[in-house]
This record gives structure tokens, sequence and C-alpha cells, in this order.
């Protein structure tokens, strides 16, 4: 196992479910080259892998990852970080078209929570904190957070978070709209991997579409995101497994979803 493979771990604990851990606990899993390509590979890997209709991506049961690798970028130059390239290994990750579930215990700091802000439901234990502390060592976010966290949960506690450096728990994290839900820490992953596998049940088709959707939809007009939604819908009738739910809804039985 490669340098790069072994700082992420792959499973499939349940059927349509792949679960992806961050392994570095040594370095409380900061975002370093070796974790950022694994992590680019293999959400590049399971996007073509038709088995997977939902991924889960789970940190350590003490930290989800504590934001960029200080040690590896504080003596660069900026054409250096610029020819490290990062921004290519978050493009398989923010284009993921399939539903990606997240579970953050502990802190989610800096490129943490900025990988966080990438999933599509967030749940958090009760030990989670959220934060970019960039500042506080003289630089920026530079993952996403100024426009992800923005239109999250808002431009004055984003920018709060963002010019004071401060992390918040698990419960404000809820109350601004930035989790899912939160549960107590050793509920957490049983509570991750059944959302995982209730999304995972649902209709393929309808799930990818759906995420595209909404995720264009929010950077354009009104108008053409309604008009997006709209053309979607009228796509899926198309589809065997919208004849497939609708059969099994009006025969009042769990439909089976092919993917189709």
């Amino acid at each position: 196992m490669t340098e790069a493979a072994a700082t992420v771990l792959i499973d499939r604990p349940l059927e349509g479910v792949a679960r992806l851990r961050l392994n570095r606990p040594e370095a409380r899993n900061a975002l370093n080259q070796a974790l950022r390509r694994a992590l680019a590979e293999a959400f590049a890997e399971l996007d073509q892998d038709d088995s997977v209709r939902c991924v889960l991506l789970c940190g350590g049961s003490h930290c989800f990852a504590a934001g960029a690798d200080i040690k590896e970028i504080a003596a660069l130059g900026a054409s250096e970080v610029w020819r490290l390239a990062v921004p290519r290994y978050w493009k398989p990750i923010a284009e993921f078209s399939k539903p990606l579930v997240a579970a953050v215990a502990g802190p989610a700091l800096g490129g943490g929570c900025e990988l966080a802000l990438h999933a599509d439901v967030i749940v958090a234990a009760r030990s989670a904190r959220f934060g970019q502390p960039e500042v506080t060592v003289g630089i920026m976010p530079g993952g996403g957070a100024t426009q992800r966290l923005m239109k999250a949960v808002g431009k004055y506690r984003a920018m709060k978070l963002m010019l004071t450096g401060e992390a918040v728990g698990a419960d404000e994290a809820l109350a601004m709209g930035m989790v899912s839900e939160v549960v107590d820490d050793e509920a957490l992953e049983p509570r991750a991997l059944e959302l995982a596998a209730l999304i995972a049940a649902r209709p393929p088709m309808a799930l990818r579409l759906l995420k595209e959707v909404a995720l264009a939809g929010a950077d354009a007009p009104l108008s053409a995101g309604l008009l997006l939604e709209r053309r979607a819908f009228e796509l899926l009738f198309d589809s065997k497994d919208q004849k497939e739910g609708m059969q099994a809804f009006a025969e009042r039985r769990a439909p089976q979803f092919a993917g189709r």
C-alpha cells in the first residue's frame, strides 16, 4: 500500500454504501499532499462505480480533521504553494455526483471544516467543533470556506467564524444550519450509516439529478434554477425506477430501484 493510499481507508459496510475513513491519527488527520491525493483518487473512483450509491466520509473517533498540515507548508513561498496545485485535489470531491454524508467527531478545523462542507448531509457528534482558524496563523481559508460557509450559514455568522478564527460546538453549528443533526458520540457512526443506507436505497438517477440541480441552482437566478428542476423532473419519467417506484406505491410494496 502506498503512502497516499494508506491515508484513506475504504470499506463497504452496507449494500450501496462506501465508507472513506481519514487515516492519519498521528497528525490528527491533517490534510497533507498524500491525504489530499488519496481522497481525490478515492472520490474519482467511487463516482464511476455503479455499485456505490452513497458515500460516508469519516474521521477518527476523537478528531475529524485538524486542518492543513502546517509543517508541510509553513516555509513555502507563493509560487511553491501554487505548484502544489491543491485545487485539483478538491475538484473530484466538489464535483462528486452521488450523495455524500459526513460523520464528524471532535475538531473539524480549517481544511477539515472545508472538507466537511463538501458533504450533502453532516452528522455531528456532540464533541464536534467546527472552525476556520486560518487567520490565527497569518493566512485565510483556501479550500472554499469563503464561498461554501457563506452559503451555508449566511454572511454574518460565516464572517464571524472566519475573521475571529474561533470554533463553534455541535449544537451551535446545528442552530446556524451548518450541520444536519447532532447525536451522542457513541451513536455517530451508526446514525450516519443508517442515513447513508436510507439514501442508498433511493433511486440513483433521481438522487444524482437532485444533487446536480440543487448545487447548480444555488449559483443561478431563481428562474434558471426552477427551469433546471423542471427539466430534470420531466427527464426522470423516462426512467425504469420512476415506473417501479410509482407501481410499488400503488401496490403498497417496497420498491426495488435498479438505477435505470
